[in-house]
């Protein structure tokens, strides 16, 4: 059933916008409290009336999207994250995250206006889009690093992984010389001395 909205309604749309609701919901919730009227596309007598009527209220509420505009357009919100051993995060960020992380900063956006163009599930800048109002947008950064504690436990993880390996190849390498120098030292075969003769004998 499509409807026109009469007032803002959290998770559906904005003041002025025609959208597709069940018709339980509608009879049960927004006709009940006046916060949308049914769109019948055949009344256009009707839903111009309704448009005028809301004229005011859609001028107020693209106001309002415009600030909210002006205080997103240009944001970077920092975060800091731990990162899993193929360097996935704990969780992908989500649009609700998101929501209230900015309501902290004072910037109040709803979830289901947020699009990120690619999934947050590892370090690095993403662009989020806020379709605020029909016509207004901004778009905002938001860059994830790894926790410094993590980072730095990591480092010395791998420092002491180099010592190892290096001081496990030096032993090989010491081991390889003292088998050398015990092949040397071994008594000669019955085989290898004849050998040697016979070298000796062609050198002769």
């Amino acid at each position: 059933m499509k409807v026109i909205l009469t007032e803002k309604v959290a998770s559906l749309g904005n003041v002025g916008e025609v959208v597709n609701v069940s018709a339980g919901h509608a009879r049960n919730f927004l006709f009940p409290q006046n916060k949308a009227v049914l769109a019948d596309e055949s009344n256009k007598a009707q839903m111009e009336h309704y448009n005028k009527m809301l004229g005011k209220k859609v001028a107020e509420e693209k106001s309002a999207a415009e600030t909210v505009q002006k205080k997103l357009s240009g944001l970077n919100l920092d975060l800091v994250r731990k990162v899993g051993s193929n360097g996935k995060l704990f969780g992908a960020i989500t649009t609700t995250e998101l929501s209230k992380l900015l309501s902290e900063k004072g910037i109040e956006v709803e979830k289901r206006v947020l699009t990120v163009d690619n999934p947050i599930k590892s370090v690095g800048s993403y662009n989020v889009t806020a379709k605020l109002f029909s016509g207004v947008e901004a778009v905002f950064s938001v860059k994830v690093e790894m926790d410094p504690k993590q980072a730095e436990e990591l480092k010395k993880k791998a420092e002491a992984a180099a010592k190892k390996k290096k001081a496990k190849a030096e032993a090989q390498t010491e081991g390889s010389e003292e088998n050398t120098e015990d092949k040397e030292n071994q008594p000669l075969t019955d085989e290898q001395k004849l050998a040697k003769e016979a070298d000796e004998l062609l050198r002769s």
